[in-house]
């Protein structure tokens, strides 16, 4: 009876780890992080899934934002006139649909051994950090853009890429994007902070 009491209380600590998602990089993170992280290899390594988690989430952040714009939130209206609005709601849904993602990857690849807490509850967690980095982020663009992309305009606004546009839609666009871009990066670092000692502090 104690050996089957002993076996079970065994699996149901591998279990939670079974359902981690494994990739091929996996075994390269682990190396590099050992090298690098000496005693805190494993933090390293939390730290180099997140941040790639991160730039997954940015793609699809930046995807949605451009594909936005492109069809139902254009950033200015047919008279050439801003759209702070659209640049908001824009911004806003690329983020959660980052956000979406960067969950779903860290719940079951940079920390499959957080399992003490269910995933609503995790979730809810992540989602308060997220959303406190959003303010953040869609302050910071909101004021941001339209500086940025009068500043960036001249360098590059002849470049093929903004072919078409008139110049205040390709001013608002590179005003976004670089925005965004900043504005990623800084909450990236929030986030990792946050989450790890907040999200999923029942890890070693």
């Amino acid at each position: 009876m104690t050996s089957q009491l002993t076996t079970d209380t065994a699996a149901n600590k591998v279990k939670p780890n079974g359902r981690a998602i494994q990739t091929p990089v996996d075994a390269l993170i682990g190396g590099v992080a050992r090298r690098v992280g000496g005693s805190k290899a494993k933090e390293v390594e939390r730290f180099i899934k997140f941040a790639i988690v991160g730039t997954i989430g940015f793609l699809v952040d930046f995807g949605t934002l451009n594909l936005l714009q492109a069809t139902v939130l254009p950033p200015v209206n047919a008279a050439g006139e801003d759209i702070g609005i659209n640049v908001a709601i824009a911004t806003t849904i690329s983020f959660f649909a980052a956000v979406t993602s960067n969950f779903t990857w860290n719940r079951f690849w940079t920390y499959p051994d957080s399992r003490s807490r269910s995933i609503r509850h995790q979730l809810s967690k992540f989602t308060l950090v997220s959303i406190s980095g959003w303010l953040v982020r869609s302050t910071w663009i909101t004021l941001a853009y339209l500086p940025i992309g009068n500043l960036l305009y001249p360098a590059i606004g002849s470049s093929s890429l903004f072919s078409g546009m008139s110049p205040e839609e390709a001013t608002a666009k590179i005003g976004t994007n670089v925005a965004l871009f900043i504005g990623v990066f800084v909450v990236m670092i929030w986030n990792f902070f946050a989450n790890r000692y907040w999200t999923y502090n029942d890890v070693d």
